[in-house]
């Protein structure tokens, strides 16, 4: 019930500070306050999606760069500005064939420099197509608006009259448009929209007030024709040439069904504007946008408002998550961070991002914000709440338990109470060689110490990254099980092969130690697989984490029983089968059936070892089998030949040599097969 409660209390903290996040995010998001951050980062994805914005081809542009200009004085005669009979001729060409619209991105709000009747050509050349969109600028100041018009030639015969005051953000950047202006009560469509009132393209129910536009990083993808070009090829109609078969001119049924767009693009004449995709676009890139946009039904669309508060909650609470689950998980506290964090920004930049290709927008700025603030304080309330606990019990421990008994108790302090339970565990006793000996030989109690710590390290450090715990230390002994705290269906496995490596690596230390020490180390290990009570026992003052039970007392005996056998490591078959369960790829000889001391039933002991060692003795272990089966069936002397054969180069089948010639010796009133141990 302790531990529930605390978990309670750990996530509703959590949820309580994603709430607050939530709000505070959600309070700088309606303010405003986050609009020129919010602003930009609309900017990065619209530059960074405009791969995916789709292009119309039924949009053309025309232009007068400066190409064009020199083409016109070299062949015309026309210095700049060109007289108005310019566009007439544009104008006719292009009405020619089926043209939807042409609309001039250009003003004629001015008489023409080559006199009225130049204005009067421009106005008859519209009258015949009845496609010529032309435009009025208006000019807002605090108190008033001033329209300025075409001259009236133009202005009265051009199909409409269309607005090109584009909506600016505060940053004057043109993210928006509007459909229509409204002037002394008349309105004026975009010059964006007004081309479809020309068409049947514009659905009557559509009301296109302020829409966001998806821009293409340039106008380029359009394709622009010089207007030079289109001169060329007017001359040449006029001349009854058959364009269709000319590589280098156009016809007029090149836009037949084309919404044609003309503006001026030579250095120092066209309008520039800021937009999402670059400080210094094209002005009719925007007109030529909002109607590409429309016919493709691409516009940006803001998701509902609903949605991003949705969105910022969401990230709130994944930010606390993250956090309170890490302190769940100490040992893995700083990866789990460090991943959630990363994944949490990565999913703050990456939705809205992908959100984007289709069209859609939603607030990235306030639910990032979210998620820092979120993170932040509970990584922060943890610390200062929970932190300075959890550092002691660490400090405090970290060297008398393993990391996973650590875990547990960071995890819920209330652990560290009195109690146990009943659970199979793999036990491991291990214990060096003539220690005794070896620590009166060496005077320095300082270089003792040295030895033991560099032995107990190193060993220890094997058992604890196989999973398992140690109990304790008594002088040079060590004393450790598996699955205990923690969980591992494999700890017989586990155990095995734990104490295989520990062999090993004492194998590699041992001329070490014995330049340094003087002495050669080995080590007896004894390991048990079976039930044992395990827990906190003690005193209500002192405690360790801790075992009990008879299991925990063969494995014990077993560590000495390697004595009687000549043997380094030894196991029972419950160890042995729990290992084999899982895989493991040790071999295994029988080495006897044992009744060890204190308990009168016999268990199966085993000898593990790798494949290198079974292959090299796998002669003398095949003998030492026959021989085995012989000796527990009571044929002693037959035994006796086949022990002696190997006495010299295998201590178990030596010690079994001399227990065959004890038995010959002094028979048994009675042979039950069972080896009974006479020493601890």
């Amino acid at each position: 019930m302790r531990e529930k409660s605390l978990s309670k209390k750990v996530w509703s903290r959590a949820l309580i500070i994603a709430f607050i996040s939530f709000i505070l995010s959600s309070f700088l998001y309606k303010s405003g306050i986050l609009s020129g951050l919010e602003n930009k980062s609309y900017d990065s994805r619209m530059l960074n999606t405009a791969f995916s914005v789709p292009r119309s081809d039924d949009i053309a542009l025309i232009i007068v760069n400066q190409d064009s200009i020199d083409w016109a004085l070299e062949n015309r005669g026309w210095s700049w500005p060109w007289p108005r009979e310019a566009y007439a001729q544009i104008i006719d060409f292009l009405s020619a064939g089926d043209v939807n619209s042409i609309a001039f991105d250009v003003f004629f709000t001015e008489a023409s420099l080559y006199g009225e009747n130049d204005d009067i050509l421009l106005g008859e050349a519209e009258a015949r197509s009845g496609r010529v969109i032309q435009n009025i600028f208006v000019s807002e100041s605090h108190h008033s608006k001033r329209a300025l018009f075409p001259v009236p030639p133009v202005r009265d015969n051009a199909a409409k009259i269309a607005n090109v005051i584009s909506l600016k953000d505060k940053d004057d950047i043109i993210r928006r448009a509007r459909g229509s202006y409204e002037y002394n009560g008349q309105t004026f469509p975009s010059l964006g929209i007004a081309p479809l009132s020309l068409t049947d393209d514009i659905n009557e129910n559509d009301e296109i007030d302020s829409v966001r536009l998806r821009y293409h990083k340039s106008l380029d993808v359009y394709n622009p024709y010089s207007a030079s070009l289109i001169l060329k090829s007017y001359d040449a109609w006029k001349e009854g040439k058959n364009l269709c078969e000319s590589r280098d001119l156009l016809s007029p049924s090149d836009f037949d069904e084309t919404y044609v767009f003309f503006a001026l693009y030579a250095p120092g004449l066209f309008d520039i504007c800021s937009t999402p995709v670059s400080q210094v676009y094209p002005g009719v890139g925007v007109h030529v946008t909002m109607l590409d946009n429309y016919l493709n039904d691409c516009f940006v669309k803001e998701v509902p408002e609903f949605i991003s508060f949705i969105w910022i909650f969401l990230l709130s609470l994944f930010a606390a998550f993250i956090v309170t689950l890490s302190e769940q998980k100490s040992r893995k506290t700083v990866p789990l961070i460090i991943f959630g964090f990363s994944g949490g920004i990565i999913l703050a930049f990456a939705i809205p991002y992908l959100l984007f290709i289709p069209g859609f927008w939603i607030q990235m700025v306030a639910p990032l914000i979210a998620f820092l603030s979120s993170f932040i304080f509970t990584l922060g309330f943890s610390y200062t709440a929970e932190g300075k606990q959890k550092r002691f019990i660490k400090s405090a421990f970290s060297q008398y338990l393993s990391p996973n008994v650590i875990d547990q108790l960071i995890n819920d302090p209330a652990k560290l109470k009195l109690g146990g339970q009943r659970r199979e565990i793999s036990i491991y006793f291990s214990d060096i060689q003539g220690f005794t000996t070896i620590s009166e030989s060496i005077k320095d109690p300082e270089k003792l110490i040295k030895l033991l710590n560099t032995y107990l390290t190193e060993m220890s450090n094997i058992i604890m990254e196989s999973g398992g715990t140690i109990d304790k230390y008594e002088g040079d002994a060590i004393i450790a099980f598996w699955n205990a705290p923690i969980s591992n269906a494999d700890h017989g496995k586990r155990a095995i092969e734990a104490a295989m490596k520990c062999q090993a690596r004492l194998d590699e230390l041992r001329s070490d130690f014995e330049k340094e020490y003087g002495k050669k180390l080995y080590h007896r290990i004894g390991i048990n697989t079976g039930i044992a009570l395990v827990g906190n026992m003690g005193s209500q003052t002192r405690f360790d984490y801790t075992m009990l039970g008879d299991s925990v007392n063969l494995a014990s005996r077993l560590e000495g029983l390697n004595k009687q056998f000549g043997t380094y490591t030894m196991c029972t078959q419950a160890t042995k089968d729990a290992a084999l369960q899982f895989g493991s790829n040790l071999k295994w000889r029988k080495l006897a059936n044992v009744a060890v001391v204190g308990k009168k039933e016999p268990v199966i002991v085993y000898e593990p070892m790798i494949e290198s060692q079974y292959k090299e003795k796998e002669n003398i272990i095949n003998d030492f089998a026959i021989a085995y089966d012989l000796f527990y069936a009571g044929n002693f002397s037959a035994a006796l030949a086949i022990f002696k054969k190997n006495a010299e180069l295998d201590p178990p089948s030596l010690k079994y040599a001399q227990k065959c010639e004890e038995l010959i010796q002094n028979p048994p009133a009675e042979w039950n097969g069972i080896w009974v141990a006479s020493q601890k």
